[in-house]
């Protein structure tokens, strides 16, 4: 990453760290969770996981583990868990949640361009909404030196192939809550990934789902997500118009 991208980054999840860690200082009990409130908070996680496989006993990496609710949920799998993130800021607050919550994980602060570990050192890589914040290129090949052979990495990936959501996402999304160098992914960046890793597969979440963020109500919600589960593996063209996409790196 270069250097300023690399400070634009740092600051931006460094001050949100900040902010949130107030929360948690006056109310630590909101650093406890069960499993399932995490898989099942967005459409995609939970699916996404089962990519992944069985968990047990596996070394996983959490590639970009923010909060840390990742890193804990796979710990409390039976994984053997190391998490790294750019902001030194988020990695006390994953240290402070998997205190909370009673679960082992290693944890520290890395630029995922660079990562610090021997070749082969895990045998999966999870990753959620890190991706479309790097370099795409040297981010790849980082992710398949460190990845075991016959190893699997599971990405998801805000998608940017939705001309109407590209333009909601522009105008409407309030400025302070991305940094200014990231953008969600494209299907023209498929080809660098392509060029690392050999077999890389996609499955889009959340076409209909869109109008549940738009306009908020738990049973609208879930009939647009039965929707979502219905057709979009169906229906040729709504994968691509997806809000999210779960990106599948077979080592």
């Amino acid at each position: 990453m270069d250097l300023k991208r690399l400070e634009l980054e740092r600051a931006f999840h460094d001050r949100q760290a900040a902010e949130r860690d107030l929360t948690f200082r006056m109310d630590p009990a909101r650093l406890r969770f069960e499993n399932d409130s995490y898989l099942d908070h967005e459409s995609w996680v939970r699916p996404a996981l089962e990519q992944l496989g069985a968990v047990a006993g596996r070394q996983i990496l959490d590639f970009g583990c923010g909060h840390g609710m990742m890193a804990v949920t796979l710990a409390r799998l039976g994984a053997r868990v190391t998490g790294f993130d750019l902001s030194s800021g988020y990695i006390r607050e994953a240290s402070a949640r998997a205190c909370a919550n009673s679960a082992q994980v290693q944890l520290l602060a890395a630029d995922a361009e660079r990562l610090p570990f021997a070749d082969a050192s895990f045998d999966g890589i999870w990753g959620n909404a890190i991706l479309h914040h790097l370099d795409l290129g040297r981010t790849a090949r980082e992710i398949r030196r460190v990845l075991r052979s016959g190893g699997r990495a599971v990405f998801c990936e805000p998608w940017g192939e939705n001309p109407v959501l590209a333009w909601a996402r522009n105008r409407l999304n309030a400025p302070n809550k991305r940094t200014p160098t990231e953008k969600p992914l494209r299907k023209c960046q498929l080809a660098v990934l392509r060029a690392t890793f050999h077999d890389v597969r996609l499955r889009g979440f959340q076409f209909f789902g869109i109008g549940g963020r738009a306009w908020p109500g738990l049973s609208w919600s879930r009939c647009l997500e039965g929707f979502d589960r219905r057709l979009l593996g169906r229906v040729p063209g709504l994968q691509r118009l997806s809000r999210y996409m779960v990106i599948t790196l077979n080592g």
